[in-house]
């Protein structure tokens, strides 16, 4: 692999300014050898003020956050990172290679989750360049490297994950955000490090079933949100049912037999379970009858 080597050429505006100089005089001369009649000397000038303006070619400009990548005949030469106008060997090629945060918005893919249900689902990514060779000389185009490896990535991330879940244990792509987005982070990164890119964030962006599924899975996950919903009432109907039993006993208020908790324990099952609020009836008698 082309590993980056960071080079530090001539500062431009001596060298511009040498140059100018050197043309200038140069020039002068020229016009004095052709008054005193020397050829010799006037073609002389006229080399030397030709290889002046060759010289010139060497000057360039450097962007902030910008690198240079220089070649020398294909064989790669340096990077120039400092800001400024800067001069090098005028037989080099210059790329200009943006180091700059960008954004990536990927398109909305259709794929299947680990349920094999068809979702929708895009993400933003937030990289940058890294390694100049290496975006330059590892891949074609960084650029559409960058998006292609992003969708595989993408894809192969929406596969693991289901698009729901109910429990806290299960990891899903609507209810664990943060675990997601760090797992499509590492999984870009380790694509795109071959590229000299780094990842500095990545989110899914759009979440959501395909229109062809999305009202039979809205009610299932409806359906599947009330069933969760029941088992937590349930869960905590038991614990305050077996809680009340206690403290009754504890504190010795009234001696139930086994018929009569039964019977208790189903009216204030009915009474936390139930949908709708209970009517209350008043017992004038005994409680045995």
């Amino acid at each position: 692999m082309i590993r980056e080597n960071e080079i530090k050429p001539l500062p431009g505006v001596p060298v511009v300014l040498g140059l100018l100089a050197a043309v200038g005089l140069t020039i002068w001369g020229a016009i004095n050898a052709a008054q005193s009649d020397s050829p010799p000397l006037l073609i002389t000038y006229l080399v030397f003020a030709l290889l002046a303006v060759f010289l010139m070619a060497g000057v360039f400009v450097v962007n902030p956050n910008e690198g240079k990548v220089l070649q020398f005949f294909g064989d790669y030469a340096g990077t120039v990172k400092a800001p400024g106008l800067r001069w090098a060997n005028p037989l080099y090629t210059k790329k200009s290679v943006s180091q700059r945060v960008r954004n990536f918005e990927s398109a909305k893919l259709k794929v299947n989750d680990n349920e094999g249900n068809p979702i929708e689902i895009a993400a933003v990514v937030v990289w940058r360049v890294v390694d100049t060779a290496e975006a330059v000389f590892e891949v074609d185009d960084y650029n559409n490297y960058v998006k292609v490896q992003t969708e595989s990535a993408l894809r192969n991330l929406a596969t693991s994950y289901t698009y729901d879940a109910h429990d806290d244990q299960t990891m899903s792509l609507r209810g664990s955000t943060q675990a997601v987005a760090d797992h499509l982070k590492r999984e870009i990164q380790d694509r795109l490090a071959r590229a000299g890119v780094e990842v500095m964030e990545a989110r899914i962006s759009h979440l959501a079933y395909a229109p062809e599924i999305a009202h039979a899975m809205l009610q299932r996950q409806q359906a599947g949100a009330i069933i969760a919903a029941r088992q937590r009432i349930v869960e905590g109907a038991v614990g305050m049912v077996e809680m009340a039993l206690e403290l009754l006993n504890k504190r010795d208020i009234v001696t139930l037999d086994n018929d009569r908790k039964a019977a208790m324990v189903s009216n204030l099952l009915v009474v936390l379970c139930g949908d709708r609020s209970t009517q209350p009836i008043i017992n004038t008698g005994t409680i045995y009858q």
